[in-house]
C-alpha cells in the first residue's frame, strides 16, 4: 500500500471515529483535496480538539467540519488560532465566537490581515459604531466572505442613493439587519424599492423602512409584498389609503394574510361594525393582537356603551386604558397573566 493510500485510510478512520459516515467523508475529500493527505496526528486531530476547546459542542462538530473540511488542514497556530483570538476581542460573551463558527464555519479559513481587518475598517467608514462591530460580524459572519469592492461598496452606494446618511443610518441598518447585505441589489433590493414607490411611498418613508424595518427590503415583491397590497385593496381600501397604512405601519406588508390581516379586518368590519377606512387613520391597528388586545378592549367598551376612535381604544397601555375609561370605578379589574388579559 503506497503512502497516499495509507494517508487516506488514516483520515477516513479518524473521521469515522468522530461519527461521519462514508458519504459525508467522500464529500469532504472531494471538496478539500488536501484532506486526503492530511497528517491526522499533526493536523486533523489537533484542529478537531481546538474547535472543541473554543466551545463548539462535540455533537455539532461533525456537521461543522463537513460543511468546511478545510478546518482540519489549516495551520492551527498560523490560521485558526489568530482568527479565533481576533474574533474573541469582538465578542461580549464566551460563546460568541463558537456560535459564529457554527453559523459560518468558513470564517476561520479567512485571513485576519487580508479579510477581517479590511472589513472592520470598511464598516467603520460607513458608520458602524465600534461597540457594534463585533455584533455585526459575529451575528452574520458570512460578511467576511464578501468582496468589499465587488459586493459591499456597491450595496452601500445603493443605500445612500435614496437618502440614507453615512453618519448614522447605514450603521443602524446594518446592525438591525446584518443579513441585508447578502441580498442582490439588482435582484431584490432595487425591485422592492421600486415597488414601494409605485404604491405611493415617498423617500422619507423608504428611509424609515430601511432604518427601522430593513427586513422588508429583503422580501420578495411577487411572493409577499404585492399579495398583501392587493389584499388590502380588495378589502375596500383605496390606493391612497393603502399607501397611508403602509407608511404608518410598514410591517403590514409582511404580515400573514390568513393569520393576521384577514381576521383583523373581518373583526373590525363585521363584529365591531366600523368602517374599513378607519384603518388609514390608525394603521397601528395591525400591530395589536386580535384576541389579547383588540377583542378584549372592544368587549369592555361595548359593555359600557362607550364609543371612541381606534387610536383611543388601542394606543394606551393596559393600565392607562383601564384608567381612561373608568373601568376601575365599575369594579372591573384587569390583570395580565403570561401576556394574556383576563377579566375577573
Amino acid at each position: 500500500m503506497d503512502v497516499s493510500s495509507i494517508g487516506r485510510q488514516n483520515v477516513v478512520e479518524f473521521l469515522k471515529e468522530k461519527g461521519l459516515d462514508d458519504a459525508a467523508i467522500s464529500k469532504m475529500i472531494t471538496r478539500c483535496k488536501k484532506l486526503e493527505m492530511a497528517n491526522v496526528e499533526e493536523r486533523a486531530k489537533p484542529n478537531w480538539n481546538y474547535l472543541q476547546k473554543i466551545g463548539i459542542p462535540p455533537r455539532k462538530l461533525p456537521s461543522i467540519v463537513c460543511r468546511c473540511p478545510k478546518l482540519l488542514v489549516l495551520g492551527l497556530y498560523e490560521k485558526l488560532q489568530p482568527m479565533v483570538e481576533c474574533l474573541g476581542t469582538l465578542g461580549t460573551k464566551p460563546k460568541d465566537v463558537a456560535l459564529a463558527v457554527m453559523r459560518f464555519p468558513h470564517i476561520l479559513s479567512h485571513s485576519v490581515e487580508e479579510k477581517l481587518c479590511p472589513l472592520l475598517a470598511f464598516l467603520q467608514t460607513v458608520g458602524v459604531a465600534d461597540k457594534q462591530l463585533g455584533r455585526l460580524i459575529l451575528v452574520n459572519p458570512r460578511l467576511i466572505s464578501y468582496s468589499i469592492e465587488g459586493k459591499l461598496q456597491p450595496m452601500m452606494e445603493f443605500l445612500l442613493s435614496f437618502g440614507l446618511s453615512r453618519d448614522g443610518d447605514l450603521g443602524k441598518l446594518l446592525v438591525r439587519s446584518p443579513h441585508v447585505v447578502g441580498y442582490s441589489v439588482e435582484g431584490r433590493l432595487k425591485p422592492t424599492l421600486d415597488f414601494l414607490r409605485k404604491v405611493g411611498l415617498g423617500e422619507k418613508d423608504l428611509q424609515r423602512i430601511a432604518v427601522h424595518f430593513p427586513h422588508i427590503l429583503c422580501r420578495d415583491v411577487e411572493k409577499v409584498l404585492r399579495p398583501n397590497v392587493d389584499f388590502l385593496r380588495r378589502s375596500g381600501l383605496s390606493a391612497g389609503q393603502v399607501s397611508k397604512i403602509i407608511s404608518g405601519f410598514p410591517p403590514v406588508l409582511t404580515k400573514s394574510i390568513k393569520n393576521s390581516l384577514q381576521p383583523k379586518i373581518s373583526f373590525l368590519v363585521e363584529i365591531m361594525g366600523r368602517r374599513i377606512e378607519e384603518l388609514a387613520e390608525y394603521p397601528d391597528f395591525f400591530h395589536h393582537g386580535l384576541k389579547k388586545i383588540i377583542e378584549f378592549r372592544y368587549k369592555q367598551l361595548e359593555l359600557m356603551n362607550i364609543q371612541c376612535s381606534l387610536a383611543e381604544m388601542l394606543s394606551y397601555s393596559q393600565k392607562k386604558f383601564v384608567i381612561k375609561f373608568g373601568l376601575q370605578d365599575r369594579d372591573i379589574n384587569s390583570k395580565c397573566t403570561m401576556g394574556q388579559v383576563h377579566v375577573v
